[in-house]
């Protein structure tokens, strides 16, 4: 018997089957502006209708969060979530995102479980007028075990030159207004998996991994209608390092970042993972984002009707000068 590719563990036939499944509905994010449809060896999107245009584009994975979705067998939010890391990141500095690819690696793929995760995507790239333009699965017996994958991404936007958001324009006596998250979002699994090891386990009348699995937010409508009403100063996404690391990337020298951690509305499960694996309220907020997505940092006097826009954002905290860029006082 001859050898053969699939002999080898790679099935050609089931990344057929992948494509059958997803093709019409990754068609339905597309629009006017991309040129050519999946199968190409590049995906072609047209810029238009901006003056000075800047590219601002973001890459991410979902982490070990896949690990629970893989264990339980629930993979529609994998994919949202792999979409939302990367355009949440793109948001920060004002961008419209335009398109995201995709890479799936795996050991032994599974064309419905591999359909499932591009179909996550599919629906978040519609929440933010997205075009899912092309992607990569790669089948790696070898360096996977069968049942094991990985997701990552890639998102590419837009943004006018004169309008783009870096945290430059922050001064002193802004105020820091805090977006909830949806819980974990993608970060942090590796150590909430150490303390939550039974995912079966029930948890505010539910089994554990559906609160774990929630997908990230997704933050495009919230931050576009902000930025359509006032002037944004910074804008940080609260991802691995929590506020800890993400607030100070956007915050000049001889300012810090003044944040009152009382007023922070901490989800249970983050208090519920706190209690149990006993860990300092301090490392808590250097590893999870503690119920915070996004920070804005904007004057004053555009701070309510920011919360006026927003029915869930709050105050958090204020600009002040001082050689630490930021300040949590517990």
């Amino acid at each position: 018997m001859s050898n053969t590719y699939k002999s080898a563990g790679v099935d050609k036939e089931e990344g057929y089957k992948t494509v059958d499944k997803i093709k019409k509905a990754v068609g339905e994010t597309h629009n006017s502006r991309v040129l050519n449809q999946l199968g190409s060896f590049g995906a072609f999107y047209e810029i238009g209708g901006y003056k000075n245009p800047v590219l601002v584009s973001g890459t991410d994975g979902v982490g070990t969060k896949l690990k629970i979705a893989l264990d339980t067998k629930q993979y529609d939010s994998i994919g949202i979530d792999c979409f939302a890391m990367c355009a949440n990141d793109i948001l920060c500095h004002g961008a419209k995102p335009l398109f995201f690819l995709d890479y799936l690696a795996c050991g032994k793929l599974d064309s419905e479980v591999a359909a499932e995760i591009v179909l996550g995507m599919v629906k978040a790239c519609k929440d933010n007028q997205c075009a899912l333009i092309g992607g990569e699965t790669a089948e790696m017996p070898g360096m996977y075990e069968p049942g094991d994958y990985d997701v990552a991404g890639f998102c590419v936007g837009i943004v006018e030159k004169d309008q783009i958001i870096d945290g430059s324009a922050i001064k002193a006596g802004n105020k820091i207004i805090a977006l909830p998250s949806s819980g974990f979002h993608s970060n942090g699994f590796s150590l909430v998996r150490k303390i939550f090891p039974d995912f079966e386990e029930e948890f505010e009348g539910k089994p554990l991994y559906e609160t774990l699995l929630v997908p990230t937010r997704l933050y495009f409508k919230d931050i576009h209608k902000v930025l359509e009403e006032v002037n944004v100063a910074g804008i940080a996404h609260i991802t691995g390092g929590g506020l800890y690391e993400n607030v100070p990337r956007i915050i000049p020298q001889g300012l810090c970042a003044s944040i009152d951690a009382s007023k922070i509305r901490i989800p249970n499960i983050m208090l519920e993972l706190e209690k149990r694996g006993g860990i300092a309220r301090e490392e808590m907020f250097g590893t999870f984002n503690m119920g915070i997505g996004m920070t804005l940092v904007v004057d004053a006097e555009h701070a309510e009707k920011i919360l006026h826009l927003l029915d869930d954002a709050y105050e958090i905290g204020e600009i002040t000068e001082g050689s630490e860029k930021i300040d949590l006082k517990f």
